[in-house]
């Protein structure tokens, strides 16, 4: 048993991985209470490198539409949103839609295997809301088209299509790894920030937009000073 601040306790499970399994001596709201006492907002380790999470990042590192605990990092892509760039799209009669991933740190593992079916991808929790799911499949319907901010969002609707083709309401654990050859069932671009050489981010948006294309975005990124990471540049992947 380990202790740590807030009157936290822990017992180690397993390890598989890299990643611990721990049984805490807190659960529910009393958990959630003690952890957030104890522990720093999770930033990515090539920003906790330079310093020490701060008082700030409670903001700055979250969503404009967290609702649910329960990630490990934040969405990037989602980052570029606030309440003001909300407003102006829905004014421009741009719809949206929740739904609900837990980031896990498997989404992060570098793939480092020869033949990348063979890349194991550790399990998300998810939700698509029966309301999320009809808006979603009422824009197909009627011409519109439906644009995933961040690979998170793309994972997830994409695991709600894999039944039947076609999005619906869907809860649970998703492994989803989406790499060239992969055919997307709901999604028709893609907003998303800049992301590393042999990740599984990489591979998604290459399977969306093609190999030849996205070195080219990629070359014109580097070339023009693009920022990449969590804080850094966005951009709108439309497919040919």
């Amino acid at each position: 048993m380990v202790s740590f601040a807030a009157g936290l306790e822990a017992e180690l499970l397993a390890k598989d991985e890299g990643q611990a399994r721990l049984r805490f001596n807190l659960e529910g709201a009393d958990f959630d209470a003690a952890l957030a006492e104890a522990g720093a907002m999770p930033l990515p380790p090539y920003i906790a490198a330079r310093r020490a999470a701060d008082a700030r990042d409670r903001e700055d590192y979250q969503t404009v539409w967290a609702r649910h605990p329960g990630a490990v990092a934040a969405p990037t892509a989602s980052l570029h949103f606030d309440d003001a760039l909300l407003a102006s799209l829905r004014e421009m009669g741009v719809g949206s839609s929740h739904v609900t991933l837990h980031v896990g740190a498997g989404t992060f593992l570098p793939v480092k295997v020869e033949d990348v079916t063979t890349h194991k991808m550790h399990a998300e929790w998810g939700r698509v809301s029966e309301a999320a799911a009809r808006e979603i499949a009422e824009t197909k319907a009627n011409g519109g088209r439906v644009i995933p901010v961040g690979t998170t969002a793309l994972r997830l609707i994409e695991s709600a299509a894999r039944a039947t083709g076609a999005i619906a309401a869907w809860e649970g654990d998703t492994d989803i790894f989406i790499y060239p050859g992969f055919k997307f069932r709901v999604t028709d671009a893609l907003m998303t920030n800049f992301h590393l050489p042999k990740s599984t981010l990489m591979m998604l948006v290459s399977a969306l937009m093609g190999h030849d294309r996205l070195r080219r975005i990629y070359d014109h990124a580097v070339h023009a000073d693009y920022r990449f990471f969590s804080y850094g540049d966005a951009s709108l992947l439309i497919p040919e």
